[in-house]
């Protein structure tokens, strides 16, 4: 540590760290706009300028900006002198001259970084009068509003979006004072992490398109801390309400896991939830399958009569639904009759995955611990378009490499511009073997296209060669060389990692990526696998010995099921559609519990309609085998309940054992840790309902609220009493505590007196871009035993007969996950489904581009439109994975393909 001076006072920081990190982690207030924690230093705003003295004796000093100046031993410095004070306010009046002041219209206003910095340094009146330069703004797409004359050029969106994320169509153009941050034409921004660019930005040039159509001040929105339910990832985010309606989301900072950024489909795809043709009552089905509302009380009882104990009750959970709820409905039927709600090949892959991480001798890494890895091995996975923001930290991981060569030649790594200068093009090593081109090839050393069972193939030379045997002779020379590169530079790396996961639908590459990690000899080795729903780990160590859907399936063509309870959760996704129809109409009376109208909704007896989990409490899982909580934002309307307040309510009204004694929602959590034992650590992901900070809640709203008398004055004049919240810590008013101090897990929104916009959020860490003051929010549940034994069989698949393609899932960010799609801003980017085969493979049928070609397997036809890739392995076939008409595809099955007759049937 090294001891300065700032105004005579003495203070302790790391000795190297640059003065403006310094100040802001000490609770000083020194303005800045381009300097961002993740992204580093560059100096390109001037607003941190501070007088920095040679000694005691030196009374007029120098000036120089605190983002680029290292704090030594004995090091002063002035920040309240008149100098550096006049400096900054010049500097503010600079970047406001070409600004249009258009604040009372800005979607920024009231969170603007911009606005907090001119109030900081003084300025007050504006004395250029001369005519400003203007720009044409540009279309950005359907996520992204573009204001480019608010711009102040820090620099920090092109930063953010080329150097950290890899995107390429956003630049700094023209020069001086007519710089221009956009495309080179209009059209939408292609990186699936451009809505950062809304956090990022200080000002208003680059916001939330979806909020400035539907437009609410941020201090008008009630917040809640809750998770991302997109994938399994588990991003932490702050949801906000107005008026009932979700109006946007935000990143809630957690150093383990999303650090300061979203992916797009995180950030914009729970609009969802606004949809109006949700389900807001209980619907019991007519004959002519229509529905009739029903009293929420009616609907209990009716379905208790359907479940009474003479009856054969099976139920169905689901993997995008809390712990909490899958285990009271699992406690209500029975293990035995429960299933976890995959699909039976992903439960098993899911199954093996969990076991593997548990049982094994290699760590499980956080979203930050991937960051650190300097050689990476990715099998089989799309991780960019299946765990984004995993993605978005292994673009990080290959700068290792340059941060290694600026330790050795002593430049401090918050220098950011000077790290890549001396790197140049030289990345850590990173390989990825896929069955077709991925977003992170740009940053791979190498890849290489293989059908799913040449990607185990490649894994198991790998291990043979860390081993010290001989590789597979099943590989060509390519293949055979590049796994002999792979394993050299994993043996040579001081923290390797190998990604993989459910993409491939491949138990045999599951487990080929768990011996290539066991066959290294690092104790920082890392082994991560991408799993596909935001609670498929929960769902799996919940419930992974119980029912499968096929056994279901049987069960209802024999009579044995008078009673189905199927948990949100849309069957038709988790096998072909005449296996999940039969199973429907077999399985006598057909209780649905979901949010949003689904296929399996729509054939139902009865519907009970539930919250969205941004209107509900929750426990989920991620991949990581972090559980964390989500609370909700606001009160559900009509008669929607959380799923897991129906089920608790018909098990009392069944007086089933334990329910009498459950009440409220921590008590449910409670009892599923004492049963489960995997599970048993849930409890302290995040505090009980009876926390209190200084004695007092936490508010959902900020203390500028406004319109708590006047929102419903449309309906009366009189305010209704504010709601009272039983079930969590937090509280639906303005009245509150949210101090720096409280739990991590709890944090509901980002405010600090003088720091109104995002970047407040250094006055909650320990330090600026560290840890959270009160901890980091989740509590991990699955840690390795230390076998290195991890006992799987290989399972050779059958060659496909001449003539046949082996289909094997492409995933989207965009679509292929069930909710998002519903979002009517990610509906816009989701594009049309196509079959791809590499062009050799196209040429054997004549198909080019655009032509039908027409699909069977498994006694299941469908034509889609042809789409040529040459980086799709040879003898695959490549459909998009999520989309309506691919649910039917059994995992890499094999399939006749050809060209379509006029007028055949389409997808």
């Amino acid at each position: 540590m090294a001891t300065f001076y700032i105004d005579d006072k003495a203070f302790e920081a790391e000795d190297g760290e640059n003065i403006l990190k310094a100040c802001l982690s000490l609770g000083l207030d020194l303005p800045y706009f381009c300097w961002h924690p993740e992204m580093g230093s560059v100096g390109a705003c001037r607003q941190c300028a501070l007088v920095q003295y040679r000694d005691e004796e030196d009374t007029r000093g120098r000036i120089v900006m605190g983002c680029m100046t290292p704090v030594t031993d004995g090091a002063r410095f002035s920040l309240q002198g008149e100098a550096p004070k006049e400096f900054r306010e010049h500097i503010v009046e600079s970047l406001m001259l070409n600004h249009p002041h258009d604040c009372p219209v800005c979607a920024e206003g009231g969170e603007c970084h911009l606005q907090d910095m001119t109030v900081m340094v003084g300025h007050r009146d504006r004395r250029y009068r001369g005519k400003k330069n203007t720009h044409r703004n540009q279309d950005l797409g359907p996520l992204i509003h573009h204001e480019m004359n608010r711009c102040i050029t820090c620099y920090r969106c092109t930063r953010y979006y080329q150097d950290y994320a890899g995107g390429r169509d956003l630049a700094a153009q023209a020069a001086h004072d007519h710089v221009y941050f956009g495309r080179h034409e209009d059209g939408t921004l292609e990186s699936p992490f451009a809505g950062n660019l809304v956090e990022v930005c200080p000002t208003g040039v680059f916001t939330d398109k979806p909020l400035v159509n539907d437009y609410t001040r941020k201090w008008d929105m009630q917040s809640a801390p809750s998770v991302c339910n997109s994938c399994a990832v588990g991003c932490n985010t702050l949801p906000g309400e107005r008026y009932g309606k979700l109006k946007r989301i935000h990143n809630r900072y957690n150093n383990e896991v999303n650090g300061y950024f979203l992916c797009d489909r995180g950030r914009y795809g729970s609009a969802y939830t606004n949809d109006e043709s949700r389900p807001g009552y209980a619907g019991l089905r007519n004959k002519d399958g229509s529905y009739d509302a029903i009293q929420s009380s009616q609907a209990i009882k009716t379905v208790a009569d359907w479940c009474g104990s003479d009856k054969k009750v099976a139920a169905i959970g689901s993997p995008r639904a809390s712990l909490e709820s899958n285990y009271l409905l699992r406690h209500l039927v029975g293990a035995e009759n429960f299933c976890n709600g995959m699909a039976d090949n992903e439960s098993q892959l899911v199954g093996r995955i969990q076991e593997i991480l548990r049982d094994g001798a290699v760590s499980t890494p956080s979203i930050r611990q991937v960051e650190t890895a300097d050689a990476i091995l990715i099998l089989g996975q799309d991780v960019t378009n299946t765990a984004a923001r995993m993605a978005l930290a292994l673009r990080q991981s290959v700068r290792n490499l340059a941060r290694q060569m600026a330790a050795d030649m002593h430049i401090p790594l918050w220098q950011d511009e000077a790290v890549r200068n001396l790197a140049q093009d030289r990345l850590s090593p990173l390989f990825i073997i896929a069955t077709g081109a991925t977003p992170l090839d740009d940053v791979a050393e190498q890849t290489l296209s293989l059908s799913p069972a040449e990607i185990a193939r490649f894994g198991e030379a790998v291990t043979a060669e860390l081993n010290g045997t001989s590789a597979s002779s099943e590989l060509d020379d390519q293949a055979a060389a590049l796994a002999k590169r792979v394993a050299e530079a994993l043996s040579a790396a001081e923290n390797p990692i190998v990604v993989s996961g459910t993409g491939c639908q491949s138990l045999d590459v599951v487990n080929a990526a768990a011996s290539v990690a066991h066959a290294l000899k690092q104790d920082s080795r890392m082994l991560s696998y991408c799993l596909p729903e935001c609670n498929s780990m929960g769902s799996s160590l919940l419930s992974n010995q119980d029912a499968s859907l096929a056994e279901l399936g049987e069960r209802a063509t024999r009579d044995d099921i008078d009673c189905l309870i199927v948990l949100e959760n849309d069957l038709h996704r988790r096998a072909q559609n005449d296996q999940i129809k039969a199973l429907l109409e077999n399985a006598g009376q057909v209780v649905v519990l979901d949010s949003n109208v689904t296929a399996t909704m729509s054939t139902a007896n009865l519907v009970l309609p539930t919250t969205t989990y941004i209107e509900a409490a929750g426990t989920l899982v991620s991949s990581e085998g972090r559980a964390q909580r989500h609370y909700p934002v606001y009160l559900p309307t009509e008669e929607r309940q959380p799923s897991w307040r129906w089920l608790l309510q018909l098990g009392q009204f069944l007086n089933r054992d334990g329910f009498d004694e459950w009440e409220h929602f921590d008590q449910v959590t409670a009892a599923c840790a004492a049963d489960i034992t995997a599970l048993a650590k849930i409890t302290e992901a995040s505090p009980s309902a009876d926390y209190r900070d200084h004695g007092l809640k936490v508010p959902r709203q900020s203390h500028r609220y406004s319109g708590r008398t006047a929102m419903l004055a449309d309906i009366s004049v009189h305010e209704p009493k504010q709601p009272v919240d039983d079930e969590t810590p937090l509280a639906y008013t303005m009245e509150g505590s949210n101090s720096k101090d409280k739990p991590g897990a709890l944090l509901p929104y980002v405010w600090s007196p003088g720091w109104n916009s995002n970047q407040s959020l250094h006055k909650f860490q320990s330090e600026a871009g560290g840890a959270l003051s009160g901890g980091t929010a989740g509590i991990r549940l699955i840690e390795a035993s230390g076998s290195e034994n991890i006992a799987s069989s290989k399972t050779d698949p059958d060659p496909l007969p001449d003539g046949h393609w082996q289909l094997v899932p492409a995933y989207h960010i965009f679509g292929s996950e069930e909710l998002s799609a519903q979002s009517p801003a990610i509906a816009e980017l989701i594009g049309i489904e196509s079959i791809q085969l590499n062009s050799v493979d196209a040429d054997r049928l004549g198909a080019t581009d655009g032509d039908l070609l027409h699909i069977e397997s498994n006694g299941q036809s469908l034509q889609l439109a042809a789409e040529v890739n040459d980086s799709i392995a040879s003898g695959c076939a490549a459909y998009r994975a999520g989309l309506p008409g691919g649910h039917w595809i059994a995992p890499n099955c094999g399939a006749t393909i050809s060209k379509a007759k006029p007028g055949g049937d389409h997808a």
